[in-house]
């Protein structure tokens, strides 16, 4: 019998940010309440990767990337990329990243960015990963490395880009993930004209718990989590004038696809 609940994969999870300390378990309760059957949490540093990868080990459903995001790219350790093709070798990684670029708020010097980023490209290449790409005011020095490094096979995080940038990162071969960021009546209307352009076979969905609440979202809970990925998932299908059920299997089979897990118990 056919569950009336569609099965959600959240492709976005910062499951040890501080809001979520010591919640960590309650959120993975309410999100499988909710119909979230599987979580890719996001790794930022070498920590978070290897905190992440201890929780999935005991949480099937759960798999993680590990990554170096361009905010840390100033602090790595001397060791930091040895240390990441270690983590990168254990059970439920899948993804190289939170990686990319971040010109908006320069947390760490561009060239630094630009160096970290582009070991982790190589490094992806290597080990014939997906890389997990972060980007914010830095599409077109983005862009460049990914051509020059011909990286093929990953997803744009949290996409909030226009038609040309969508555009890009398809014709790349990029998946693309969604977040509540679309839900934003001020924000998100560019993103809400590309979504027209996004075809299902490439579309992935992300919470980035526990940031970017819905703001369709009434009242508003006091952070995101994964059980509030359906608030997403009901706006694309709005705009794309599909059902939950065609938009969760499309999305749920992308994922598996994109991080290798067919046949895995993921």
């Amino acid at each position: 019998m056919q569950s009336a609940t569609p099965d959600w994969f959240d492709c976005g999870v910062n499951l040890f940010s501080n809001q979520f300390a010591g919640k960590e378990q309650q959120i993975w309760q309410r999100a499988q309440q909710a119909g979230i059957s599987n979580m890719l949490l996001i790794g930022s540093d070498i920590a978070e990767s290897r905190l992440n990868q201890q929780f999935c080990s005991s949480h099937s459903g759960c798999v993680t990337t590990a990554g170096i995001h361009p905010h840390q790219a100033g602090n790595v350790a001397e060791s930091w990329l040895a240390d990441l093709r270690q983590v990168l070798s254990l059970p439920g990684v899948v993804a190289v990243g939170e990686c990319g670029l971040d010109f908006n708020r320069d947390f760490s010097p561009r060239p630094m960015q630009q160096h970290v980023f582009a070991s982790q490209l190589q490094l992806a290449k290597q080990l014939q990963m997906p890389v997990y790409l972060h980007e914010r005011d830095a599409f077109a020095s983005q862009l460049a490395m990914l051509k020059e490094q011909q990286i093929n096979h990953g997803v744009a995080h949290c996409f909030t880009g226009d038609i040309i940038q969508l555009k890009a990162y398809l014709d790349l071969g990029l998946y693309i993930g969604i977040t509540g960021w679309l839900c934003d009546e001020r924000r998100g209307l560019s993103l809400q004209q590309a979504l027209q352009y996004l075809p299902l076979d490439r579309i992935l969905l992300e919470t980035d718990a526990p940031y970017l609440l819905p703001r369709t979202i009434k009242p508003r809970p006091k952070y995101n989590e994964p059980a509030l990925l359906p608030a997403i998932a009901a706006e694309i299908c709005r705009l794309k004038q599909i059902d939950s059920q065609q938009l969760a299997t499309a999305c749920t089979g992308n994922a598996r696809r994109l991080f290798k897990l067919n046949g895995v118990a993921a």
